[in-house]
């Protein structure tokens, strides 16, 4: 049995709302299922109108590919509520994920290899 999902929480340091998401395993269609509605009620309660995200993917092995298209869409359903994404892996393949993924966004997104850099940058 392989062990795969998200977990979400919502994170406040001084005046800053951080949503922070920790994914591991292959995420699958079925895991978007649950995740999507989740994401979404997190962010219906954010009152500023941009939210600073912290994605812990170091234990992201990646995704089946209709979850792939799952994730774009739920990218481009909420790019323009992003200020700033902070990724956190070890994974080349996933810094260039990064990379790709900014362009959806109409906030930064960066990789970084350390959670200490990804906090201090977001």
């Amino acid at each position: 049995m392989q062990r795969h999902g998200l977990t979400i929480g919502i994170d406040r340091v001084g005046k800053v709302f951080i949503l922070t998401m920790k994914v591991f395993g292959k995420l699958t269609h079925e895991d978007y299922q649950k995740i999507t509605p989740l994401i979404d009620s997190a962010l219906a309660s954010v009152v500023e109108p941009k939210v600073k995200v912290l994605v812990d993917a170091s234990e992201l092995e990646g995704w089946e590919l209709r979850a792939a298209w799952d994730d774009l869409k739920l990218g481009l359903k909420h790019g323009n509520e992003f200020e700033k994404i902070a990724v956190i892996s070890n994974q080349k393949w996933l810094e260039l994920s990064v990379k790709i993924g900014d362009w959806f966004t109409s906030g930064e997104m960066r990789h970084f290899e350390r959670y200490e850099d990804a906090i201090n940058w977001l």
